[in-house]
């Protein structure tokens, strides 16, 4: 949890229904049964003291110079939360996903539980049936000859970033990065994987929790 966003000013402490944005997957990630431990890594003083008083599951990893600022890859961030926590399991979320549920979570643990034979991740995802083009005007998924329903399309799936879970050994194993060699999909409902990246989707995202459609 960055002190300064890009794009939308201060997201991550902004206000979001009466609480600070970070607070809301905060909450989620509390109410998981399956969670042990929340590792917080930010560059904020702020939400390192904040964070702190509101779950006791919570750890505070204050982010080293050499990787803060917006170009740092994620990835870079991971590899030094597993080095520095000694933990085997892991699920990577952001503040920017405040619809996220803690039964999701749970159901995609499960997911990850009943396949750990065969796949090393899961990671969500959101099913798009929508004709899509390349940027040269190329269609991507679909023969604009034949004109099929969307509904009728092969599905697409979007990597929405709302979690990502992994063990120390996958990460590794695929070069630091956590999609694992060996992943599976978890799908979301498009409405609770909405992830904040524009000052409109905070917008966007505010009035679906306030009226608790999702």
């Amino acid at each position: 949890m960055k002190h300064h966003s890009e794009r939308v000013s201060g997201k991550n402490m902004r206000l979001f229904n009466g609480k600070p944005l970070y607070y809301h997957v905060l909450l989620t990630l509390d109410r998981c049964e399956e969670i042990d431990e929340i590792i917080i890594n930010t560059d904020s003083d702020i939400i390192s003291k904040e964070a702190s008083e509101l779950s006791a599951k919570v750890k505070i990893h204050l982010r080293p110079k050499e990787i803060c600022g917006d170009f740092v890859p994620m990835n870079d961030i991971i590899a030094y939360d597993i080095k520095t926590s000694g933990k085997e399991y892991f699920i990577q979320t952001h503040s920017t996903n405040p619809l996220l549920k803690s039964e999701t979570l749970s159901k995609a643990f499960q997911k990850y539980k009943d396949n750990i034979a065969n796949c090393d991740s899961v990671f969500s995802v959101t099913r798009l049936q929508t004709r899509l083009y390349w940027q040269d005007g190329k269609p991507v998924n679909h023969n604009p000859a034949e004109l099929l329903r969307t509904q009728d399309l092969p599905p697409i799936f979007e990597e929405n970033s709302n979690f990502f879970i992994f063990s120390a050994q996958s990460f590794t194993n695929a070069g630091n990065k956590r999609i694992g060699l060996k992943p599976l999909m978890f799908e979301m409902n498009k409405l609770e994987a909405m992830d904040i990246d524009e000052p409109v989707d905070f917008i966007l995202a505010e009035t679906l929790h306030k009226m608790n459609i999702v």
